[in-house]
């Protein structure tokens, strides 16, 4: 990760579609919910931009970001801690205005004499509730190439169910984008936007200040598919392995499906790899009698007892004669002996106490917050 590229910063919103997944929000952002054993989702647009030689890089916060300064800490898994750029926090208060933002317009706005210092040409917005493992410098290329004023990333899928309120689609005739759909419902395989985009930094700006001063709050809704006439806006289809956080359900489904062959090898290649923060832990032990069966574990586990079909996250320990079937279980959950576990979703450092059954289904996952004993 020593590469540079000088041409193109990064921006990425911790807190979009929050509202999607209250349940694992509410002690953190989108961009720290773990995901696929150790790792948090912003982990993933992180690397990608850090594998391309992308080393200025704001990560806009809004509430609840403790956890994800904690996690990224001076950015130096990801090679940013640096004299010039490296990653930067940015508070959620406007700069003029002690308030919190509604949307990208007002986070944006919150940082424009920011933007305005910079030296890149172009600018790389993201969120978080996305997991993929995607070259930006090939977006770069083809952006660059294409002449637009804004490229967006596409990818053909259905509409996730949580995301029927909360989704832009669009259309596309010759690689531009003719139209741009919020909370599309027609069903079927759609060309569906991965909030991903990438913006000349000058014209972001006038952008901007434009929709800040006609009270505008929404980039794609207020911003983009007004001006589609006055804008080339490209399309660019990403046709890889792409993990979409939508609901509890989607979450779920999504740490599931890593366990279907070849999807982990899709999402991890080793030419790109994926960064998080490192925690010294023992490698996972399997005592006597232990069972383990199609299931994805990190590092620091102690399995006395069944596990199938599950993922399990850092330092979780599933005592002598527990059963854990289809669950996710984040870091330092405990399940004692004799519990058995089906469908289940734990936060961290959850206590499921001796003897204890715990029952969902494929369509509705218990959840059990962070911290509680059961």
């Amino acid at each position: 990760m020593v590469s540079s590229n000088a041409n193109a910063l990064g921006v990425i919103f911790a807190n979009s579609y929050d509202n999607l997944v209250p349940e694992l929000v509410a002690e953190r952002t989108m961009g720290s919910i773990p995901f696929a054993g150790r790792y948090r989702m912003i982990d993933f647009v992180l690397s990608n931009m850090a594998n391309a030689g992308i080393d200025n890089v704001s990560v806009i916060v809004r509430k609840n970001y403790h956890s994800l300064m904690d996690h990224l800490g001076s950015g130096r898994e990801w090679d940013l801690t640096r004299k010039r750029g490296g990653l930067n926090i940015v508070p959620p208060f406007a700069e003029r205005s002690v308030k919190l933002y509604s949307g990208r317009v007002d986070a944006l706005a919150s940082v424009l004499s920011w933007l305005q210092a910079q030296k890149e040409r172009y600018v790389i917005l993201s969120d978080t509730n996305v997991a993929m493992n995607f070259d930006f410098n090939k977006l770069i290329d083809a952006h660059v190439a294409s002449g637009a004023d804004v490229t967006m990333v596409y990818n053909r899928s259905e509409i996730p169910d949580g995301a029927r309120n909360d989704n832009y689609t669009i259309r596309i005739d010759n690689g531009r984008v003719t139209e741009l759909l919020s909370n599309d419902y027609r069903p079927g395989v759609q060309n569906l936007s991965l909030n991903l985009y990438i913006i000349e930094r000058e014209t972001l700006i006038q952008l901007i200040r434009d929709a800040a001063v006609r009270g505008l709050v929404y980039f794609e809704r207020d911003i983009l598919a007004r001006n589609l006439n006055l804008l080339n806006v490209q399309a660019y289809e990403f046709d890889g392995y792409a993990a979409r956080i939508a609901d509890m359900k989607s979450y779920f489904d999504e740490n599931m499906r890593l366990l279907e062959p070849g999807n982990v090898d899709k999402l991890f290649d080793p030419a790109n790899p994926i960064y998080t923060k490192i925690r010294d832990d023992n490698p996972t032990r399997y005592l006597e009698g232990s069972k383990v069966k199609n299931s994805l574990l990190a590092d620091g586990c102690v399995i006395e007892g069944t596990v199938e079909n599950s993922v399990l996250f850092r330092g979780c320990q599933i005592k002598k004669g527990a059963v854990v079937k289809n669950c996710v279980l984040m870091q330092d959950t405990v399940v004692e002996e004799g519990c058995t576990v089906e469908y289940v979703v734990s936060d961290k450092n959850v206590h499921i106490t001796s003897g204890k059954q715990l029952t969902g289904t494929d369509s509705f996952p218990v959840f059990v917050a962070k911290g509680h004993t059961v």
